[in-house]
C-alpha cells in the first residue's frame, strides 16, 4: 500500500495545475482516461464550467469553519479523480477551498485510470468510484481515512439509478436530477460530512 501512495504522489498535482492540465487536454479534443469518446469530452466541458463557478463560491457552513479553525493536525488530502467526473466536479474545488483556509491541509490530484491497483484498495462497494479521498498523515504519509465518492444523499440517488430494473431510464435524466442536488445544496452536505471525517482526525 505504502508503495502505491508514493508513487501516486510522485506522479500527483495540485488543484491548479490539475485545472491546468484539463484545459490543455481539451483544447485538442480530449480528456482524461482511455475513453476519449465526445460523450467523455462533453462532460469533461460540462464539468470545467461547475469547477469555475464552484472556484468562486468559499462559504463554509459553521461546522467546517468551527473545524477548520481548531484543526492542528497536518494531513495531506490524496484525490483520485478524472475530468470527466461530474461528482468530482461537485467536490474537488470544495477540498481546495478548505485547503487554502489552513495550512494544516494539503490537496494532492492523481488520475484514477493512471493508478488503477492504488484505487483497487479505496473500491465502493466493488466499484472504483470516484473522486475518493484519502487522508493521509502529512510527515508519514500513513493512511488516517477516506472519505467518498460523494455525500450521503447523493450516493443513495446513484444507488437507487443503478439498481433499477433494466431498461433503466435516461441517463441524462439521473445526471440532471444528481446536478440539481448539488446545486441546490451549495457543497453544505459534502462540508458536513468532511468536517466530521476531520473531527475523527482530532478526537481519534
Amino acid at each position: 500500500m505504502q508503495d502505491l501512495i508514493n508513487q501516486a504522489l510522485a506522479d500527483a498535482r495540485s488543484y491548479p495545475e490539475y485545472r491546468t492540465h484539463l484545459s490543455n487536454l481539451l483544447e485538442d479534443n480530449r480528456t482524461t482516461g482511455p475513453n476519449q469518446s465526445d460523450f467523455y469530452v462533453q462532460f469533461t466541458r460540462l464539468n470545467q464550467s461547475r469547477m469555475d463557478r464552484l472556484d468562486k463560491r468559499n462559504r463554509f457552513i459553521p461546522e467546517m469553519i468551527e473545524m477548520l479553525g481548531q484543526f492542528e493536525k497536518p494531513v495531506l488530502i490524496l484525490a483520485i479523480t478524472e475530468g470527466w467526473c461530474g461528482d468530482a466536479a461537485q467536490i474537488i474545488p470544495l477540498l481546495y477551498h478548505m485547503a487554502q483556509a489552513t495550512d494544516q491541509l494539503d490537496l494532492q490530484l492523481v488520475l484514477r485510470d493512471e493508478h488503477p491497483e492504488l484505487m483497487d484498495q479505496f473500491l465502493t462497494d466493488g466499484a472504483r468510484s470516484i473522486p475518493k479521498m484519502i487522508l493521509l498523515d502529512a510527515a508519514t504519509k500513513a493512511v488516517l481515512g477516506e472519505w467518498g465518492p460523494r455525500p450521503a444523499v447523493a450516493q443513495q440517488m446513484t444507488m437507487d439509478y443503478k439498481h433499477l430494473p433494466e431498461p433503466k431510464p435516461d441517463y441524462d435524466s439521473y445526471q440532471k436530477e444528481l446536478h440539481s442536488w448539488y446545486a441546490r445544496d451549495k457543497t453544505a452536505s459534502t462540508q458536513r460530512e468532511l468536517a466530521e471525517v476531520l473531527r475523527g482526525l482530532v478526537i481519534g
